[in-house]
């Protein structure tokens, strides 16, 4: 004989499981992820991000200038990356872009998108190296990478220290290659060959 015990009354639970999840109080958005959850969803999912290079143009739109962010790991190392973050539940692409720019390189950085952007190229980060060009020992993630011009002054923030200005041909060399994280060197050289820049 089986015996059914009652649903218990949301009021008077003690089994509140809601703590485990709560939504960070800047988050800002309702599908914004804990700590745990995010673990928990990189071990089973491909995690989607933006990624974007930042360019200075001259008068008639010729690239003068790609930004490269200089980062310290938590190992204390220093790499050079780009522009880069997750794409929130609900959030456009464009929204995702603008909001990852400004948290990189300040809200001074203006940066041009146009209505509906279009990536370079698509990356595929995969925790084992060697399976692409890009790794991330974190997660498998697949990632939209975007030229965007800005036009305003640059303060890096988050866990920026600095911005540096490379000409196209430096930005493109084998010793700031070296210099980046994740394989991102390669992703540099596609945006500038994207841009008739490589010969």
């Amino acid at each position: 004989m089986t015996v059914r015990t009652p649903d218990p009354d949301p009021e008077d639970s003690d089994d509140d499981l809601s703590r485990f999840s709560e939504v960070p109080a800047d988050a800002g958005n309702p599908g914004w992820l804990s700590e745990i959850e995010l673990a928990e969803a990189r071990r089973r999912l491909p995690m989607l991000y933006v990624e974007a290079l930042p360019v200075r143009t001259d008068g008639v739109g010729q690239v003068t200038e790609v930004g490269i962010l200089l980062r310290s790991t938590p190992l204390g190392e220093m790499t050079r990356t780009i522009v880069s973050g997750r794409v929130r539940f609900g959030e456009t692409i464009r929204d995702a872009l603008f909001r990852h720019v400004e948290n990189d390189l300040g809200p001074m950085a203006f940066p041009l998108l146009p209505p509906q952007p279009a990536p370079f190229a698509v990356a595929e980060y995969f925790p084992i190296p060697g399976v692409s060009a890009f790794h991330d020992d974190r997660q498998h993630a697949v990632s939209l990478a975007f030229v965007v011009p800005v036009t305003g002054t640059c303060e890096p923030r988050q866990d920026a220290l600095e911005v540096t200005w490379f000409s196209p041909e430096e930005a493109a060399s084998d010793e700031v290659s070296a210099e980046m994280e994740g394989g991102r060197g390669t992703l540099i050289r596609q945006a500038l060959a994207s841009l008739g820049l490589l010969r």
